[in-house]
């Protein structure tokens, strides 16, 4: 069984390009930022997603680059007193809760997602306690306010263990925000799930003629494909999964080209490991095409080396949650943890 729900979508747009900064000003903003890492006992946490300059910058000062589950277990485990989260909102939200004793900053509390917006926590609110017979399994990409209301919490990497997990067990499935995901994890489990309508702008607009259009110019090519894509899009690709998944395939498969349906700040990453082999950006172009991100996260594009100097130095904006709000996104994010360590475990044995 699959079901739908229209989730209320509300408009998201980050205003105004980025300004670009000469090659000295790029120098003088990351020697301030490495002076004000040692200063604040602060280190540099980042999403594959944002700049490839501050995906460096991360690696180059002890911090870490990762997908957003392994961003909150770095900042766990991590020394530093003051994390400094370069991505979107969630992920800081997520950071905090993980590490409540930890300061959180961010450069821009304005970097949202498209799927947390579409999830309103009031709206979801009502749509849980009209299913009260459903877990409640949320995409990580959700609000604090959202994870609270959540049985079980979630990333891209493990979703379709835990939904293979909790199918088994004869649960039924309130699944949210993503529907795209929500869709792939129902057809690859055969799981009962109820879906939230909600979808990221990035992956929404990769374009499956396209693609198959531009395989035939590289027919020796894989395509790799995140599952938040249309299922007409997954349904081209060599590798589901992902962006750490992605990255692992980008290695192990023998292609020396590659097509990549996600955001092209994992382009960095990909070449950096396999600076042999060809990466391309799989199209966003063709029917129906809006270009409202062109494979590039507008949010993400909101970190920059300005504004990370700028929280370093003046210790904002800095994360926060309600402590009650906190404490029951906790919960779901302890199971996800758990069981992600869980799965690690058992692959070792």
């Amino acid at each position: 069984m699959e079901a739908v729900y229209e989730g209320r979508l509300k408009p998201y747009f980050p205003t105004g390009p980025v300004p670009s900064l000469s090659a000295g000003a790029k120098h003088q903003y990351r020697q301030q930022i490495i002076a004000g890492l040692k200063a604040r006992d602060a280190v540099l946490i980042a999403h594959y997603y944002v700049d490839a300059e501050l995906q460096q910058l991360a690696e180059e000062t002890g911090g870490f680059v990762g997908d957003s589950l392994e961003m909150a277990r770095f900042g766990m485990r991590h020394s530093a007193q003051t994390l400094v989260v370069l991505g979107v909102k969630f992920m800081g939200e997520t950071a905090k809760i993980l590490s409540p004793h930890k300061r959180v900053l961010m450069p821009d509390l304005g970097a949202t997602c498209s799927l947390d917006i579409s999830c309103d926590a009031l709206e979801f609110e009502a749509f849980c306690k009209a299913h009260p017979e459903r877990e409640v399994v949320v995409y990580v990409n959700t609000s604090a306010r959202v994870k609270a209301l959540a049985d079980w919490v979630v990333t891209s990497s493990i979703a379709l263990d835990l939904v293979n997990h909790l199918a088994d067990q004869g649960k039924k499935i309130l699944w949210a925000p993503d529907k795209y995901l929500g869709h792939y994890l129902q057809t690859q489990t055969g799981a009962d799930m109820l879906l939230w309508q909600g979808s990221c702008i990035v992956h929404e607009e990769f374009k499956s003629k396209a693609i198959f259009d531009l395989k035939a110019q590289y027919p020796k090519a894989a395509i790799l494909v995140h599952p938040e894509s249309p299922e007409e899009v997954i349904d081209l690709a060599d590798c589901v999964g992902s962006t750490s998944q992605l990255l692992k395939a980008s290695q192990s498969l023998p292609h020396q080209t590659l097509i990549v349906a996600t955001d092209q700040g994992i382009f960095y990453k990909m070449q950096a490991l396999s600076p042999h082999k060809t990466f391309i950006s799989a199209p966003t172009t063709g029917v129906g095409a809006t270009c409202r991100s062109c494979a590039r996260c507008p949010w993400m594009a909101m970190n920059t080396l300005q504004n990370v100097c700028q929280a370093l130095e003046h210790l904002s904006p800095e994360v926060t949650v309600p402590e009650a709000i906190a404490k029951s996104a906790l919960h779901a994010l302890e199971k996800m943890v758990k069981f992600n360590l869980n799965n690690l475990n058992n692959l070792n044995k």
